[in-house]
């Protein structure tokens, strides 16, 4: 009896269950009919594509296309990247260890599979969206087809296109025939197609007779010559030494190379790489052009040797024809002054685009850029950081201080040894060029000729009365100087321009005033299309950092230097014009940076190596107020031919209102009896000639300086931080 109710049980629970299951099976039903149905469409689709894509002819696509670069117009040619070097060899002459090195290298089963690997196919996409090596992780066919393409296009449809070539070419031609192609066809790096080629490149010698070692190299190389060429550096090498270890130790897990043999090879000596760059002052631009490449676009090396891209650049071709000409009219002969070298930068205020660049005189005898590898101890250049740091902080550029010399400051003492155990500055003894005199001027008049002792007294106020100076080099950086730049630290000093910054970071600093307090990050790119049509055009980086009251404020204190100053050359202009001249400590380098409303430029001068006093023959100190004055003002004659002169911004008057109000006079009480026949011909002698030296501030901290004298010392030494190419 019991029976009965556990089976009419079971039917009742079979009865519950039944319709989640047949949801079940219908659901499960419905994926796979999907999944066959993508499987079918995939199928439909790949069948379509396999008809239609054909096998190009080898070399009709691979042989590689020149990368044009462009002035700013987009039209007129000024430099071509790395023509085609490509000598093709049978492969009967390329040592079968040599073939067997790539096959360790990049495909260890090339003779066993079809021509391609899916799993292959995977790790490629994980490792070109990491930013890495775009050869590896493919079979040596699909690595074939891929340089029909030219591009490291990265889409889908590219690589669907790979594969099915791939396993055409497999089906169609020899292993030996790919392989021969292969090895004729593929970038080793060093403007090098093929292996005989690179073989000459490398090692100097013909593919036949290469080592196992050597063949084991090149093996390495092409997978990213930027990451695995020797002789780029360290870091390369250490790449390349590890990865040459690699292909050794698979050539003897495959049986092709003994122990013996490994254990007797060792890693390469490479020859040094060959100068194919052209002559002239071009070479240094197109240089700068393939690093912005680099580092912005993140091309690498083959694609920018042989992509066939088109890149425009900033430059316009007016101003960079004006810059090659004043350099050569203003700078004195070889004969007069041996290997003077000169950088000059112009930069666009509130966009950053570089419209003009010098860099050296012949590219393929120094690839040393003097605007964007030298740095050059700044100078007084600086003292328009420290009139930036003081209008911040509410100090008037007509605040005034004495400017006698020489002057003694607790802050400027400098206790370190010399080499003879003295203290070098004991006193802080700060003086001024040439021990030019002055009384009480303001900070326009002490920018204007320079005057050291007065901006010593401002460094001092800007750091409170201690010896820290966080102002100026702050400033520095918000204006556009890298935080890296060479001796750019807090000591008092900064302000006379310790650090030695490039001749670009100037000229964009400046460009950051001349554009009322705009920064902008320097560019020489503005647009790459690629030979398959994918462009690439520059966004501008535009930040502000300043009050437009307060670069208002320098803007006009500058044109001082120019209007009275160390800078009166510039008055060739013609047109309203701002900068500052600059001279290192010993007069190893010398400048001027300068700006008008629509255009900023640096100029920068060493000579040899950058470690001996600028001399010319005939010719006396040189300094920032003579060559750099006489070359920027003709750049900018020719840049600026044509265009508007447009004003400045007026003076806003920063801080005026904290000054101390002018002395007055007290009229006499009693009028006098009878009527002068004539004018004084003195002034009163009651009338006080000089302002007040302790007129409180803000802050309650004393103006002016001490005026006590002292014996005179040593001034302090400065070594000038100049990195130059070692003489050639």
């Amino acid at each position: 009896m019991s029976a009965t109710p556990a089976r009419s049980s079971l039917s009742s629970i079979k009865r519950k269950l039944a319709p989640s299951g047949w949801r079940r099976f219908f659901s499960m039903k419905r994926i796979l009919l999907t999944l066959l149905g993508l499987f079918l469409l995939g199928a439909t689709l790949f069948g379509v594509a396999y008809a239609t894509i054909g096998v190009p002819q080898p070399n009709d696509l691979a042989s590689a296309q020149a990368s044009i670069i462009y002035y700013a117009d987009g039209k007129t040619e000024l430099d071509r990247i790395s023509e085609v070097n490509r000598e093709s060899v049978p492969l009967s002459k390329i040592p079968v260890y040599v073939q067997r090195a790539l096959l360790a290298a990049e495909d260890r089963t090339f003779y066993q599979n079809n021509g391609v690997s899916l799993s292959g196919i995977g790790r490629a996409f994980v490792v070109a969206l990491q930013g890495g090596p775009t050869q590896g992780g493919s079979t040596i066919t699909q690595q074939y087809v891929k340089n029909y393409f030219l591009t490291q296009d990265k889409t889908i449809s590219r690589k669907a296109k790979e594969l099915i070539i791939s396993i055409k070419i497999d089906q169609q031609e020899s292993k030996d025939k790919i392989l021969s192609n292969y090895l004729n066809t593929i970038y080793y790096g060093r403007g090098a197609y093929g292996i005989q080629t690179a073989s000459k490149a490398y090692f100097g010698r013909d593919v036949s007779k290469l080592t196992v070692a050597q063949g084991a190299l090149l093996a390495a190389v092409i997978r990213g010559p930027g990451f695995y060429d020797p002789d780029l550096g360290a870091k390369q090498k250490a790449s390349a030494k590890e990865r040459v270890n690699y292909v050794l130790d698979g050539m003897v897990s495959q049986g092709w190379l003994s122990p013996q043999d490994r254990a007797k090879s060792t890693f390469p000596k490479t020859i040094k790489r060959s100068k194919t760059t052209r002559p002239g002052t071009v070479g240094y631009i197109t240089n700068e052009v393939k690093r912005e490449l680099r580092d912005k676009l993140r091309l690498t090396g083959s694609d920018i040797d042989r992509g066939g891209l088109r890149i425009v650049t900033t430059i316009d071709k007016k101003a960079q024809d004006s810059a090659v000409k004043a350099v050569a009219d203003n700078v004195p002969s070889e004969k007069d002054a041996a290997k003077l070298h000169v950088g000059l930068t112009a930069i666009r205020p509130g966009d950053g685009a570089i419209v003009a660049m010098y860099g050296g005189k012949d590219f393929s005898k120094i690839q040393f850029n003097s605007s964007t590898d030298a740095t050059l101890q700044a100078g007084s250049t600086f003292k328009v950081f420290g009139l930036l740091a003081a209008l911040q902080k509410d100090i008037s550029t007509k605040k005034r201080y004495a400017g006698f010399s020489p002057q003694y400051f607790p802050q400027f003492v400098d206790s370190s040894k010399d080499p003879s155990g003295k203290a070098k500055d004991p006193r802080g003894k700060v003086r001024n060029f040439d021990g030019e005199q002055f009384g009480r001027i303001d900070l326009r008049r002490a920018l204007a000729h320079s005057v050291n002792t007065v901006f010593a007294q401002l460094n001092i106020d800007l750091a409170d009365g201690g010896k820290t100076a966080t102002g100026v080099r702050d400033a520095a950086i918000l204006a556009g100087l890298p935080k890296n730049t060479r001796g750019l630290g807090t000591d008092i000093t900064n302000i006379f321009g310790t650090a030695s910054p490039h001749v670009i970071d100037m000229a964009n600093a400046y460009a950051t005033i001349a554009a009322q307090g705009e920064r902008a990050t320097p560019y020489l790119i503005s647009k790459v299309t690629s030979a398959d049509g994918n462009d690439y055009t520059v966004k501008k980086q535009l930040l502000p950092a300043f009050d437009q009251k307060v670069t208002a404020d320098v803007t006009e204190a500058m044109t001082h230097v120019v209007t009275e100053g160390t800078a009166q050359r510039a008055l060739d202009l013609g047109r309203p014009a701002a900068g500052k001249t600059g001279t290192a400590t010993e007069n190893k380098a010398v400048w001027f940076d300068g700006f008008t409303p629509q255009l900023s430029a640096a100029v920068g001068i060493y000579q040899g190596n950058g470690t001996k006093q600028i001399t010319v023959n005939n010719f006396g100190q040189v300094t920032g107020g003579t060559y750099p004055v006489r070359i920027w003002t003709a750049f900018m004659k020719g840049a600026l031919e044509g265009e508007n002169v447009i004003d400045f911004p007026s003076r806003e008057g920063v801080g005026d209102d904290l000054l101390p109000p002018p002395p007055t006079i007290t009229p006499p009480t009693t009028p006098p009896t009878t009527a002068p026949t004539t004018a004084p011909t003195t002034a009163p002698t009651t009338a006080p000639t000089t302002a007040p030296t302790t007129a409180p501030t803000r802050h309650g901290k004393p103006r002016g300086a001490p005026t006590t004298t002292a014996p005179t010392t040593t001034a302090p030494s400065i070594a000038p931080t100049i990195a130059v190419p070692p003489p050639t």
